[in-house]
């Protein structure tokens, strides 16, 4: 796909791969020593958003390298805000992050002996229940703007593009932000007894920013989900079969705070960020996550959930699930990696096929190594990622956007 203004130019990278027509992932480098600086980043940014964002829908995920400015957190979450995605709060998430600055954090804090499984960020974290019906008028003035209410808001407020569908005579609209009325129509509660649209509360999108470069290791491979999916199907298809049928149970214990030693370390309070138990199982309830309290921490329940999603925006299905980095990673003080996942009916899952899965997303995956400034993007239903382990220093931050 070429470029469409003189500031990016795509670049070529050992690690990628090719899958059809498309490389995965893209990479962009500047295309003049102007276009280094981290404000004329910025601009450009805003300008060809439009040209990005389809950029990451067709590889996945864009790598940006080559911006020398780019040297610190501040710099990174300038770089946030320019895409203009709205933020997404890091609440039921298990990894211990910081927030540095803005809408930056670190990424997961744990050991740097340990190893990272592959996973789609909060994955295991449950749709929650919210939307509206649209009357009066809602069908005429979406088929008159071609099913979009784009013309209407800013790209700040829209999340995916818009769809309805026909229930009684009423025309529902799904994965719109109820910030405010749209023209003249009117948002209604459901009516009792209609499923409700679903809201993700895991990230849409992931931004990772290299601000120090690993002695050693440290690298962030990434795989894509619907090419996973196909891999494992093709070799266990009664095992998908049962994955979309029952989908899965993820279970994990919470201490009281942030344990720095393990990968899953984060404590309750920094969870659902809050002290108070009451407030945490209202934070709990809207992800449709079970507590169950124990002397030193909560053991937290969530599930059945899918595991394996349909990408509509692609029209392909995907690995969306943190069962094989819960099987094979899930291990602290406090929890057992062979408990922690089970299929949604209950059954253990089949550990040879578990690990055979880990082989598979090893095998398609590619490992780029950071470079300082360095920033990935990353969109979380097309592709998992995982960290490898490393000799310090490395210091790699975050942001997740819904």
């Amino acid at each position: 796909m070429p470029v469409n203004s003189g500031f990016f130019k795509e670049i070529k990278i050992p690690q990628q791969r090719t899958y059809g027509e498309v490389v995965f992932p893209a990479a962009l480098a500047p295309n003049a020593p102007e276009s280094r600086e981290s404000s004329a980043l910025t601009a450009a940014i805003k300008y060809q958003k439009p040209w990005l964002d389809s950029l990451l829908h067709r590889h996945g995920a864009v790598l940006f390298r080559g911006f020398d400015s780019l040297s610190s957190a501040s710099n990174f979450n300038d770089v946030v805000e320019a895409f203009g995605y709205e933020e997404l709060p890091y609440v039921g998430g298990a990894a211990p992050r910081t927030n540095v600055v803005g809408r930056v954090f670190t990424a997961n804090e744990s050991p740097p002996d340990q190893k990272i499984p592959f996973h789609h960020e909060m994955a295991q974290v449950h749709e929650s229940e919210e939307g509206a019906c649209l009357t009066d008028g809602a069908v005429s003035f979406l088929l008159e703007n071609s099913l979009t209410l784009t013309p209407t808001l800013s790209p700040a407020e829209i999340v995916l593009p818009v769809k309805i569908w026909h229930h009684t005579f009423i025309a529902h609209m799904v994965n719109q932000i109820k910030r405010r009325n749209v023209s003249s129509l009117t948002y209604e509660n459901f009516p009792r007894g209609h499923p409700p649209t679903t809201v993700p509360e895991y990230p849409s999108k992931l931004f990772f920013f290299c601000e120090i470069k690993p002695a050693d290791g440290g690298e962030t491979p990434i795989v894509l989900s619907h090419v996973v999916y196909e891999k494992i199907k093709e070799k266990y298809p009664d095992f998908v079969e049962k994955l979309e049928k029952h989908g899965v149970i993820y279970t994990r214990v919470l201490g009281e705070d942030d344990d720095p030693s393990s990968p899953i370390g984060r404590g309750w309070k920094s969870t659902f960020l809050t002290t108070d138990k009451r407030v945490a199982e209202e934070r709990a309830a809207k992800l449709n996550m079970k507590l169950e309290w124990t002397e030193d921490g909560v053991k937290t329940i969530m599930g059945p959930i899918p595991a394996i999603k349909f990408d509509e925006t692609r029209d392909r299905k995907i690995w969306f699930n943190s069962m094989v980095a819960a099987y094979t990673g899930w291990e602290d003080a406090r929890n057992d990696p062979k408990k922690a996942v089970v299929l949604g009916d209950g059954t253990p899952l089949p550990g040879h096929i578990i690990f055979d899965c880990l082989h598979i997303l090893e095998e398609e995956s590619i490992a780029i190594p950071w470079q300082k400034g360095d920033i990935l993007l990353i969109d979380n239903l097309a592709v998992l990622h995982s960290r490898r382990p490393f000799l310090p220093p490395r210091r790699i931050l975050a942001s997740l956007c819904r």
